[in-house]
């Protein structure tokens, strides 16, 4: 489909027209990567479907809603469409849990690596290495650049650059990366819920660090915006209003 030079809103408009819908199906296969285990591009099983509308008290549109499983993990999600005449199938409007992703205000890349701590949860050692490696660019991006991990993180607590409890959590992450790392003799694997909890605490620090400090930042502008005096320009001095 041909772009529109300077019309990004309508080339977004256009992608939107363009993309395939997902419809209600005894099988369904949204893409991306399932959130429980994160396996690319998961098929899921319908389990229930609500074949006439679902009341409401309040005013809106009815909607239909449907279960699917998925038997390889296990993990379920929750499909919600508008009410239609279609009784067995229609347009899937929201997925619930949808699939995980890093915030935009993450930077890179931090980003990067945390994105690809979550996407392979299916492969433990490797989400581990990457939550590990993610933790090593934020201490970076706050300007930590020299020196082992360990030591970088002990001086940003000791700078107050994080808390007590947000080096714990770095520390943490940074032991459970450290055995695949170094394929430690005793113990050279993580446990899927050891890399869960490391993909959980890493994505929790940056979290901290970047998206909750972009908020505030962004709450303290539109506050000094809304508070500010309005702004009137001067007459001119040709204007009438002037003696």
């Amino acid at each position: 489909m041909a772009k529109l030079p300077g019309f990004p809103m309508m080339d977004e408009y256009l992608k939107e027209l363009s993309r395939p819908k997902l419809l209600f199906a005894r099988f369904l296969q949204p893409g991306g990567r399932c959130p429980h285990c994160s396996i690319p591009n998961p098929g899921y099983e319908q389990a229930w479907f609500s074949s006439a509308p679902i009341q409401r008290a309040t005013p809106g549109q009815t909607a239909k809603w449907g279960t699917y499983f998925r038997m390889s993990c296990g993990g379920g999600i929750l499909a919600r469409g508008i009410w239609s005449d279609l009784k067995e199938t229609g347009e899937i409007a929201v997925l619930i849990p949808a699939g995980r992703l890093v915030h935009d205000d993450v930077p890179e890349p931090v980003r990067i690596f945390l994105q690809q701590a979550i996407d392979t949860q299916h492969a433990p050692d490797a989400a581990a290495l990457m939550a590990g490696s993610a933790v090593d660019a934020m201490l970076k991006t706050l300007g930590y650049e020299k020196g082992s991990v360990y030591t970088r993180i002990n001086t940003a607590v000791a700078d107050h650059k994080i808390t007590e409890s947000m080096g714990e959590w770095a520390h943490a992450v940074r032991l459970e990366a450290n055995n695949p790392r170094h394929a430690d003799k005793e113990k050279p694997h993580v446990s899927s819920d050891e890399a869960s909890q490391s993909v959980e605490f890493a994505e929790a620090l940056a979290f901290f660090l970047f998206v909750l400090t972009e908020r505030i930042k962004r709450g303290k502008k539109a506050a000094e915006a809304a508070s500010a005096p309005p702004h009137t320009e001067a007459p001119s001095p040709g204007s009438p209003n002037i003696p």
